[in-house]
């Protein structure tokens, strides 16, 4: 078993590692619209798609690199009782409460895939059984939702992101649930 888990924590926290390591650069891109934005603003008449555009490219930055965040520790703990816990404490608190998070995550993750079935033009309450169906052809995409604003981009592909964002943080929550498992047994990672 405690193979299994290692098999697991390497394979995911590989994936995690090297998608958060791309995704570091994800704050130049976002510099960039905003310098265009900026500078459109001054010089030119304002682009229409900069504003919106930042906020896609925010939002890839922060849930992509969610999971190398929880990888690396660099969460936010409060670490007024938890800094001065010896190593196996830590591990205890961090199996149970890992949970929690567990949890919150898969709401996470159930509501952005109603949002996306939603942007596909799926207007009924079986989110899943509507990807299941265009899967096996028994659905198609309907009317594609887009953006209010002037510049009017469609929303499927950020709500995508945000599907795969939450499921790899899932996936990397029990990574770490798993790394508590092995240091409360003593055996090493």
């Amino acid at each position: 078993m405690q193979g299994v888990m290692r098999g697991y924590i390497r394979a995911v926290d590989a994936v995690n590692y090297r998608l958060g390591r791309v995704m570091m650069y994800g704050i130049f891109a976002l510099m960039g619209v905003l310098l265009w934005s900026s500078i459109s603003k001054t010089f030119f008449l304002p682009s229409l798609w900069t504003l919106e555009m930042a906020q896609f490219v925010m939002v890839g930055y922060y849930i992509l690199g969610g999971p190398y965040s929880l990888q690396l520790g660099s969460n936010v703990r409060m670490d007024l009782l938890y800094g001065d816990w010896t190593v196996r404490r830590k591990a205890w608190f961090d199996a149970i409460t890992v949970f929690f998070l567990i949890f919150y995550l898969c709401v996470l993750l159930y509501g952005a895939i109603g949002s996306t079935a939603y942007s596909l033009g799926y207007w009924k309450t079986e989110p899943l059984s509507f990807f299941a169906g265009l899967i096996t052809g028994a659905e198609q995409i309907g009317r594609l939702e887009q953006s209010p604003t002037a510049w009017r981009p469609y929303m499927w592909p950020v709500k995508t992101v945000m599907i795969v964002g939450f499921f790899l943080m899932i996936l990397q929550c029990i990574s770490e649930l798993f790394k508590d498992i092995l240091r409360l047994k003593g055996a090493d990672i």
